[in-house]
């Protein structure tokens, strides 16, 4: 059974990227642990990995666009990430983490749109102790745990200093660069 994508709402006044307005163009990128992933998608495939992009990766990018918008809409995958499983020092053809980035309404000639990143929180595997460290609110393991899976954006995380936006704008220029030759 999937369990829900629960996106914590912005903890700034008022609110920074999202909820969203539906009109304002954004780039999000969504990343997290396979295992929390796989809780919100079970009949993805992860393994082995496939070509760009991954079929999970749609999936996941169609169920935050969903969460974001409220609306069913398969929006258009522009970059992902994957961590690979790592034995010895060789890279096995399985992965443990996972980040999907994609456009809502952003024009094809905008090299800098602005950008919404998640990250989605495992809670279970350590009762919530990582959550509890690096958020800036208080996280109850029993509101998730076998209900819905934690994502939170940026505001709600203590990493301060952030360059999601340059980070993010430039892999999906590697990326369309990587497409073009």
């Amino acid at each position: 059974m999937a369990l829900e994508l629960y996106i914590r709402p912005c903890t700034h006044e008022p609110p920074l990227c999202h909820s969203p307005p539906p009109n304002k163009p954004l780039r999000v990128h969504i990343q997290g642990p396979l295992e929390s992933i796989q809780k919100l998608l079970p009949d993805a495939s992860w393994c082995p990995i496939g070509p760009f992009p991954q079929r999970g990766g749609l999936k996941l990018a169609s169920l935050t666009h969903q969460k974001l918008y409220r609306v069913n809409y398969a929006p258009k995958v522009r970059d992902e990430y994957l961590a690979y499983v790592i034995e010895g020092r060789i890279p096995l053809d399985r992965i443990d983490y996972y980040g999907v980035t994609f456009d809502h309404l952003v024009p094809a000639n905008d090299p800098n749109p602005e950008v919404l990143a998640i990250n989605i929180i495992e809670v279970d595997n350590d009762g919530g102790a990582y959550a509890n460290e690096f958020l800036s609110f208080p996280v109850d393991v029993t509101e998730y745990t076998g209900k819905k899976v934690l994502a939170v954006p940026r505001c709600g995380q203590k990493k301060k200093g952030t360059q999601d936006r340059g980070r993010i704008n430039s892999l999906v220029a590697e990326r369309d660069y990587e497409i073009r030759t």
